[in-house]
C-alpha cells in the first residue's frame, strides 16, 4: 500500500462527450471508456485500449466511445512506463483501475502502489506545503512563503518542490485550484462561484485553464455528470 502519510489527492472526472480536444494532462491519469475502447492521438502517434494510463505533459486529443469515459487523476505519481503517450492496462492493473474509476478507495491505493517505481514520499515540511495548497487554493501561496516553509533559498525551494511533486510550483497551484473548482461544480456550484472560490479571476479564466488541462469546457464537464 502507498505511504499513509502521502499528501497527494486523487480526483475523478466523468466525461460525457465523444471527444476531448487537444490538451495536456497535468498529472498521470487513468482513462477508461464506458462502453468500449478509446483512442489517443498526438502528432502521428496513437494509443488505443479500453483503459489507458496516460503520460502527463503530452498534448493529445481523445476519441471516446458512446457515453464517454471516466478519468482518474493520480496526483504526484510519476509515469512508470517507457512509452511516448499512453499504456494500455491489462490483468490485475486493469481490474484495479476499473474499480478505482468506480470510486473504490482501496483499489485506488493498490493501483498507486503497483504503479509506483519509487517508494519516496514527500515528508514534512514539504508534505505540509502540499496540504496547505490543497486546503486553500484561493490563497495562491507565493514563492517566498514556500522558501520560508522549507527553510531554503527560493531557487532551491522551487527545485525541491518540483522534484517532490513532479510539477513546478506554479503548475501545482494552478492544477490544485482547477481540481477544487471541478469538485465544487460536481457538488452543484455554478461555474462562476467555483471559479471565484478557487481563486480564478473570472469564469473566462477558469474556462481557459479547464480546457487546457481537460480538453473540454466546464459546461461540457457538468453535462457529463448526469450520464
Amino acid at each position: 500500500m502507498p505511504d499513509a502519510l502521502s499528501p497527494f489527492r486523487n480526483s475523478l472526472l466523468p466525461v460525457g462527450s465523444r471527444r476531448l480536444l487537444a490538451h495536456a494532462n497535468a498529472v498521470t491519469c487513468v482513462l477508461g471508456g464506458r462502453t468500449g475502447p478509446l483512442r489517443l492521438e498526438h502528432k502521428g502517434l496513437c494509443a488505443e485500449g479500453d483503459i489507458l494510463l496516460v503520460r502527463p505533459g503530452i498534448v493529445h486529443a481523445v476519441a471516446l466511445p458512446e457515453r464517454g469515459a471516466d478519468v482518474l487523476y493520480l496526483n504526484g505519481l510519476p509515469f512508470p512506463f517507457q512509452v511516448p503517450l499512453a499504456q494500455a492496462l491489462s490483468g490485475m492493473l486493469a481490474q484495479l483501475a476499473w474499480e478505482a474509476l468506480r470510486g473504490a478507495e482501496d483499489a485506488t491505493n493498490e493501483l498507486r502502489a503497483r504503479l509506483t517505481v519509487s517508494s519516496a514520499t514527500p515528508r514534512d515540511p514539504m508534505a505540509e506545503v502540499v496540504r496547505a495548497i490543497y486546503a486553500d487554493p484561493m490563497q495562491r501561496m507565493h514563492q517566498g512563503e514556500l522558501a520560508h516553509r522549507l527553510h531554503l533559498e527560493r531557487t532551491q525551494a522551487l527545485r525541491c518542490f518540483k522534484a517532490a511533486t513532479g510539477q513546478s510550483f506554479r503548475q501545482f497551484k494552478s492544477w490544485s485550484a482547477l481540481q477544487f473548482a471541478a469538485q465544487q461544480m460536481a457538488d452543484g456550484a455554478l461555474v462562476r462561484t467555483a471559479a471565484l472560490d478557487a481563486g480564478f479571476a473570472d469564469t473566462a479564466h477558469l474556462s481557459r485553464v479547464f480546457s487546457r488541462y481537460f480538453g473540454l469546457t466546464p459546461s461540457a464537464a457538468i453535462a457529463g455528470l448526469s450520464l
